[in-house]
C-alpha cells in the first residue's frame, strides 16, 4: 500500500464570522464521506511556529493512491465546498501532497491526536543526494525521539499550490501533552536541524490536533 497524506493550509480572513468558518469546517469535513477517502480531519490550527506561516486552520486526510487523491479534488461535493465555503473567506491557502515512505497504522487518527505537520524549502542547488539526506534525517527522528506514533515524510507532487516547498512530513502524537514532549529531546532535535540547515530556503512548521470527533472511512 502506498499512502497519499494530503495537507492544506488556509488562512481565514480577520473579520470572518464565525458562523461562516463553522460552515466551512463542517463542509470539509463531510467529505469524509466520499469513497476515495480513508481519513480527514479540518480544524483551526493549534499552533503555528513558523515566522512565515499565518495559517488559522488545517486540512489533513489519506487516500489509498494518487488515483482516489484526484477522483476525490474532482468530486463535485469537494469542489462545490470549496466553491461556496472556502474561497469566499480564505485569504490563503497552500497544499502539499506526498506518498507516505511507510504505511501509517492506524490509517484513520483517533480523536484528540496532536499532529505536527513540517513543509521544507529547498535551496536551488539541493541535488538528489542532499534531499536523501534530509528524508533520511526525518526518517530517524522516530526512533529517537519518544512519543511520536507515526511519521511519514515524502517529497511533494502536487507543486501547483506548495509555493516551491517540496518536502513535507506529519508525525503523530497521541496528544498535546506527548507533542510538547518533544522538548525533552530538544538536544537531539537541534543536532538533527544542524544536519540540513545550510540545505533550506524556507521551513513551515504547524500544529493541529483532532477534534473530540474526528472523521473516518475506516
Amino acid at each position: 500500500m502506498s499512502i497519499v497524506e494530503h495537507v492544506v493550509l488556509f488562512k481565514v480572513k480577520d473579520d470572518t464570522d464565525q458562523a461562516k468558518v463553522n460552515m466551512m469546517l463542517n463542509g470539509l469535513n463531510g467529505l469524509v464521506s466520499l469513497d476515495p477517502v480513508v481519513h480527514l480531519t479540518a480544524g483551526p490550527v493549534f499552533r503555528t511556529r513558523s515566522p512565515i506561516s499565518n495559517f488559522t486552520h488545517m486540512l489533513h486526510s489519506r487516500y489509498k493512491s494518487k488515483e482516489d487523491l484526484n477522483s476525490y479534488s474532482a468530486h463535485p461535493d469537494h469542489l462545490r465546498v470549496v466553491k461556496e465555503n472556502v474561497l469566499p473567506i480564505c485569504d490563503d491557502i497552500m497544499a502539499v501532497d506526498w506518498v507516505a515512505d511507510n504505511d501509517p497504522l492506524p490509517l484513520s487518527l483517533p480523536c484528540n491526536s496532536a499532529i505536527k505537520v513540517t513543509f521544507l524549502k529547498l535551496k536551488e542547488n539541493v541535488n538528489d543526494e542532499a534531499q536523501g539526506e534530509i528524508l533520511g534525517v526525518i526518517k530517524g527522528i522516530k526512533d529517537n525521539v519518544s512519543g511520536i506514533q507515526q511519521i511519514t515524510c515524502g517529497e511533494n507532487f502536487s507543486p501547483a499550490r506548495a509555493r516551491g516547498f517540496s518536502i513535507a512530513s506529519v508525525a503523530v502524537f497521541n496528544g498535546v501533552n506527548e507533542m510538547e514532549g518533544i522538548e525533552e529531546n530538544e538536544e537531539y532535535v537541534n543536532l538533527q536541524k544542524q544536519k540540513v540547515r545550510d540545505y533550506l530556503d524556507g521551513v513551515i512548521v504547524v500544529d493541529y490536533v483532532l477534534p473530540s470527533s474526528s472523521s473516518s472511512n475506516l
